[in-house]
């Protein structure tokens, strides 16, 4: 997919990009890369995914990393209770080596997330979420697959891919990544969205919000990331469901009593709440609508 082609995609998604962005997603997607996003929780890495599935009319296959994961989970597991059962039924009829050859066919194989991708004969997009949360060796594990497009499973064989998915792994920068894995990828760093981005994430996504209280709502979530108080930082999720739920309560300005009452959409442990007092409005230096607190982005 070109370009150009693609930044059309991602219009019609109501996807926010930069030009960086959309080329190193092209060009990845153009070479058959994987693609390694690095960036704090919540900065939208798992969004990518989700929208180039949408971009490209693609099925999301989704492998959640963990400690401890492993290929069970992750690439394969036979179905050991259909397999005991055909021992059973077979047992008098077939010699012990044709029996044991055929308890390792398709039909006892369980595809996991990473086989499936392969074996689909449609190209899928495959995201590996949270890779820095998986072990090492669960790491070393995936290097077959991202260089080679293929899998090896012991009693099969080695397994080539039917068709080459778009790899999207995800990593909040918990631990450090092998130089190995890092070679086979292509590379993006995402950051926190400025307070114009945000903004304009807002108007796209939620159109029918009063675009003041979306100018209050950004201008809020920018103070409480840089905030030193708040623990955990905003996601744009979280962005997303603040003004939404102020939207949901009538609210067109974010007053005290309006942000007390829905705070628990933006933060949440009791720690960060207390940092609320940051975003207390402040009075007006001029003569916006918004009280002052729009940061110069109101319209009306």
């Amino acid at each position: 997919m070109e370009l150009t082609q693609l930044k059309k995609k991602l219009d019609e998604a109501k996807y926010i990009y930069d030009d960086t962005l959309a080329t190193v997603l092209a060009v990845a997607l153009e070479l058959g890369r994987p693609l390694l996003i690095e960036g704090a929780a919540g900065v939208g890495k798992t969004e990518i995914a989700k929208v180039m599935a949408q971009a490209l009319d693609r099925d999301l296959v989704r492998l959640q990393c963990y400690e401890g994961l492993d290929e069970s989970k992750a690439l394969y597991e036979w179905n050991y209770q259909k397999q005991l059962l055909s021992i059973q039924v077979n047992m008098g009829s077939q010699d012990t080596d044709t029996l044991t050859k055929s308890l390792f066919g398709d039909e006892y194989l369980l595809e996991r997330p990473l086989l499936k991708s392969i074996r689909s004969e449609k190209p899928v997009v495959l995201l590996i979420d949270e890779i820095d949360k998986a072990d090492e060796e669960f790491e070393a594990f995936l290097l077959e697959l991202l260089s080679e497009m293929q899998v090896t499973i012991p009693e099969v064989g080695t397994i080539r891919a039917k068709t080459v998915p778009f790899v999207v792994l995800t990593s909040n920068r918990t631990r450090p990544l092998s130089e190995a894995l890092r070679r086979r990828c292509a590379y993006l760093y995402i950051q926190y969205p400025d307070l114009e981005k945000e903004l304009a994430i807002l108007r796209a996504k939620l159109p029918h919000v009063d675009d003041r209280l979306c100018a209050q709502v950004a201008l809020a979530v920018q103070k409480l990331r840089k905030s030193e108080s708040v623990l955990k930082k905003p996601s744009i999720a979280e962005t997303l469901d603040w003004a939404a739920a102020l939207d949901a309560l009538g609210v067109r300005e974010l007053t005290p009593d309006a942000l007390r009452r829905t705070a628990g959409f933006v933060l949440k442990n009791s720690e960060d709440l207390a940092a609320a007092e940051v975003l207390k409005p402040e009075k007006p230096e001029h003569a916006c609508h918004c009280g002052g607190d729009c940061g110069g982005h109101c319209h009306d």
